[in-house]
């Protein structure tokens, strides 16, 4: 019986885990800036630990600039091209009233991250938003 309570015990943590990160939805979203426009902007709601991927290319020393406004609870990290959210480190991040502006340091892909502080998304709460991009 010692022998396969451990098991046991492992056996339900790992379900526990896969239950939960199997209900984490990560959508992805290319922008796409209308011809003759250098801004793009779009509204969205998460749930829980939802996030949505914004993806927009650009170039080496074009700036770049984020606004986000909605819910308090929501915020953003900017990944350069390559990188992965979750794995490498954020090129920068902000929140609502807390824009990012930079000069980017390559040309490619850029992924904006946008999700829900970790105590609202524990809650399983809903949050709406609006985010702006801009480059120049």
């Amino acid at each position: 019986m010692k022998r396969i309570m451990p098991l046991i015990l492992a056996t339900a943590v790992a379900l526990g885990t896969q239950g939960a990160a199997a209900a984490d939805k990560v959508t992805t979203l290319p922008v796409q800036f209308a011809k003759g426009m250098q801004s793009f902007s779009t509204s969205h709601t998460l749930l829980g630990y939802d996030s949505v991927n914004y993806t927009l290319d650009a170039k080496a020393e074009q700036s770049m600039r984020v606004s986000l406004s909605g819910s308090s609870n929501v915020g953003f990290n900017i990944y350069a091209p390559g990188d992965i959210p979750g794995v490498a480190t954020a090129l920068g991040s902000g929140s609502q009233g807390q824009d990012w502006n930079g000069i980017l340091p390559a040309s490619g892909t850029y992924t904006v991250q946008v999700y829900q502080v970790r105590a609202a998304a524990r809650r399983g709460a809903q949050a709406a938003y609006a985010i702006t991009f801009a480059i120049h």
